[in-house]
């Protein structure tokens, strides 16, 4: 158990989605969103926050899903568990018609399609992954080989492309494809309305 205020070290590299799922009652589409602004404003001064999404409801829904991401599941817990959040939900208890359901997700299921919303284009994820996976072979490979080169075990092949499999893909899931889905999102999710 790691001590007061240090991050385990298994946690130390984890990202962490938090998933709100909110269907609003009719006519209180306006408010919510103000107090959808407000609350995200509140999160992202809480230590470890790293981004937020707020997807809208599709024609004829008006179930909204927001994911707030944090860096470890500590931080992650101190914001769910935070007064301020408490009270904010408590301020919208009667614009939302099922409550404040919410999960906690991470990995990789997590880069594309949030529950709630319908996945991108099969080509489009093959794209954006593609333009990611590319740059990453070629550049941790040759950033490693110095260690290869001093340490001969880590260069055996079978060492050394499990360590750049392991490497490329905590890049991808915990910091490139959140991101990278953020800012291409517009494109990624155009025509799955």
């Amino acid at each position: 158990m790691s001590a007061p205020g240090r991050v385990a070290a298994d946690e130390q590299y984890k990202s962490v989605a938090f998933v709100i799922t909110h269907t609003i009652k009719t006519g209180e589409e306006k408010r919510y969103e103000d107090w959808t602004k407000e609350i995200l404003n509140a999160s992202n001064s809480y230590p470890g926050y790293l981004g937020r999404e707020v997807f809208r409801p599709a024609a004829g829904s008006r179930k909204y899903t927001t994911i707030v991401r944090f860096d470890t599941d500590e931080h992650l817990r101190a914001w769910i568990d935070s007064d301020t959040r408490r009270e904010f939900i408590n301020r919208a208890s009667d614009l939302l018609e099922k409550g404040d359901q919410n999960e906690t997700r991470t990995g990789v299921d997590f880069w594309f399609t949030p529950e709630g919303t319908r996945p991108p284009k099969a080509w489009k994820q093959f794209l954006l992954t593609t333009s990611a996976v590319y740059p990453l072979s070629l550049i941790i490979p040759r950033l490693l080989a110095p260690v290869f080169r001093v340490s001969p075990p880590l260069g055996h092949p079978l060492v050394s492309n499990l360590l750049v499999a392991i490497i490329l893909t905590g890049l991808l899931t915990f910091v490139i494809m959140p991101r990278y889905t953020r800012l291409v999102r517009r494109w990624l999710y155009q025509g799955t309305e």
